[in-house]
């Protein structure tokens, strides 16, 4: 964005995202945390909150109830509409230095929409049984790597039919195919080092992978053209920037999410 001339909240951006994966990982997660640091369950407590005195009280139930909240309609909005302020306040301040404010705000929202709140959906993923699943991101990022290995060797080697040649005209969809079938592959055989997760939630997410992982390449790809630049960031200059590194996951993850709060 700052090739094309705007200057979104870059600093502001990077700690609102985090504050948005730490909070939705505490309060997706917070079972997994009260055990590993004494926390309490739920709203009552030994002793009986009746007997109990009320500092007592207070602190037994202050995290459950954060947690609580920190999953409300009431606190999101609120939070949304702190950030719009912050936003506004700092294009005001920087007036006229910064040209096409509303541009710039409109940047920081989409860039905190499109990359930080579905990296933390990786949360989900990983408590979504109710306790913390490690294998369950490692699965996804072993997906994620068989497309993309599987798209590149297909690609090469038998490559004739472009898939978006405006966006990325080194794709193909003999190469979409070979990583659809390659991540399907690895889904199966991901049953041998990770039994606990059935077949099915396999396959469903290799199929996901499979779909949306190219589609939120090209999102990138098209993102990067738009702006005119050849990487998203001076992080791996030459590679792509950073953001090369995970756009597959941008699509995937609200997608795998989407399906699993489906599937309780």
């Amino acid at each position: 964005m700052r090739a094309s001339g705007h200057k979104p909240a870059f600093w502001v951006g990077i700690v609102i995202g985090l504050l948005v994966f730490l909070t939705i990982n505490f309060a997706i997660g917070y079972a997994y945390y009260a055990q590993l640091f004494g926390w309490p369950m739920g709203y009552t407590i030994y002793p009986p909150l009746e007997v109990a005195s009320p500092a007592m009280a207070g602190q037994a139930s202050f995290w459950p109830k954060l947690a609580t909240w920190a999953l409300s309609a009431p606190f999101w909005l609120g939070g949304l509409l702190v950030m719009l302020v912050l936003l506004v306040l700092r294009e005001v301040l920087l007036w006229p230095n910064n040209n096409h404010p509303f541009i710039n705000i409109g940047a920081t929202i989409t860039g905190l929409l499109y990359v930080s709140l579905p990296m933390a959906m990786l949360s989900l993923i990983a408590f979504g049984s109710g306790h913390f699943e490690p294998g369950r991101v490692f699965c996804l990022i072993v997906f994620v790597w068989a497309a993309d290995t599987g798209a590149y060797f297909a690609g090469k080697n038998f490559g004739k039919h472009k898939l978006a040649p405006r966006i990325s005209p080194g794709k193909t969809w003999e190469g979409w195919v070979g990583g659809a079938l390659l991540t399907l592959v690895v889904g199966w055989a991901a049953g041998y080092f990770l039994p606990d997760i059935p077949l099915s939630h396999r396959l469903v997410a290799a199929g996901v992978v499979a779909v949306f992982g190219p589609l939120g390449d090209l999102a990138e790809s098209m993102l990067k053209r738009s702006a005119g630049v050849k990487d998203s960031g001076t992080f791996l200059p030459g590679h792509g920037g950073l953001l090369d590194r995970f756009d597959a996951f941008l699509l995937v993850l609200p997608v795998l999410a989407l399906l699993q709060v489906l599937a309780q």
